[in-house]
């Protein structure tokens, strides 16, 4: 009943912090826009999101002092930043459906989504701009949008096949890839915004150095944590609930899903030959990917994944202990356990 109760608590303080930064998204979204093209921008932000990142900085600013108004342009801006990279994600992955709605490329094509994108882009630091502390917002987003492309990357040269016409990805594609590779490559692609989040509410919040390192280890190992579930809901997950097709990753040849590498370790050579053969198969069949699915819950992946998870979550509540301890800490620490219990 308690866990039932934190739950619907966590519900409404989302559902608040998502009525108050709403307006400003789409304030920023027109801004300099012609009308004509203003259901282009709108339509990847009305896809849904529990708006998580700009709650991280909005929380993060007022558990600090600060106030809703020195961090609303910025909290904005992340979510904004987000939804740019999934559309460039979506683009390179060629997915179709996310959040239960066609990916905004799948809607309106591949040549006006990347307009989109370039838009969003150009959006973020208008966000920035309209900071109490534009320069160091505006070069904490600059630096978190490279480390996004790094991980994104990355991401694409642990993919186990595909993309021949890509002469760079073919001659660095990872072949094998271990814990630490996928640690290096999660740590840009998702916990890198985490972190960052929890930063610019620090920084807006004009907070000692040492509690904005303590937000931005939070918010990094929670982001790691986040990463790990999305792994285990790929394979493990209720397609109604995650919003996306399970068993995705097998079919775009994904190797840096942590439940893979777990699974490779523990089975023998036969099943990890057919694991290895569906992940570098071009064209997998429903039928291929239920198969690797069943193979790999013959194993102890989703254990090792998830323990994995935890330990990453209890870093990060470990340093909301230093930090001052009101409604608004234990807001992030509810956060922690909605993380790895999340089924979308």
């Amino acid at each position: 009943m308690r866990d039932l109760e934190k739950q619907k608590n966590l519900e409404l303080i989302f559902k608040t912090l998502k009525r108050d930064v709403d307006p400003v998204i789409k304030e920023l979204l027109f801004l300099n826009v012609d009308p004509e093209f203003r259901e282009l921008l709108e339509y990847q932000i009305s896809t849904g999101g529990k708006r998580l990142r700009p709650a991280l900085a909005i929380a993060g600013c007022l558990l600090l002092g600060g106030k809703l108004e020195d961090v609303l342009y910025p909290a904005a801006g992340l979510e904004i930043l987000h939804n740019y990279s999934l559309i460039v994600d979506d683009i390179i992955d060629h997915s179709d459906i996310r959040r239960g709605k066609p990916t905004t490329w799948r809607k309106f094509g591949q040549t006006i989504a990347q307009c989109v994108a370039i838009d969003y882009s150009g959006t973020v630091l208008q966000a920035a701009s309209r900071s109490s502390q534009p320069k160091a917002v505006s070069e904490i987003f600059a630096r978190t949008i490279k480390f996004l492309t790094e991980g994104e990357i990355l991401d694409i040269l642990f993919e186990q096949s595909g993309r021949e016409k890509d002469s760079y990805i073919i001659q660095h594609r990872y072949l094998e890839i271990s814990e630490g590779d996928y640690l290096k490559m999660v740590s840009r692609k998702t916990a890198s915004l985490f972190q960052t989040c929890c930063e610019i509410g620090g920084i807006c919040a004009q907070a000692e150095e040492k509690q904005i390192k303590a937000l931005k280890n939070y918010g990094f190992n929670l982001g790691l944590a986040f990463q790990i579930r999305d792994d285990i809901l790929d394979i493990f997950g209720e397609e109604e609930k995650f919003g996306k097709e399970i068993g995705k990753d097998i079919k775009e040849n994904k190797g840096g899903n942590i439940v893979f590498i777990f699974a490779l370790q523990g089975l023998g050579s036969q099943g990890k030959e057919r694991v290895l053969e569906a992940i570098k198969k071009k064209d997998n069949s429903r039928a291929d990917v239920q198969e690797v699915i069943k193979l790999i819950k013959g194993t102890k992946a989703h254990a090792k994944a998830y323990a994995m998870g935890e330990r990453f979550v209890q870093k990060a509540r470990k340093n909301l202990e230093t930090l001052p301890q009101n409604q608004w800490n234990d807001f992030l620490k509810e956060i922690t356990d909605f993380v790895m219990e999340r089924e979308k």
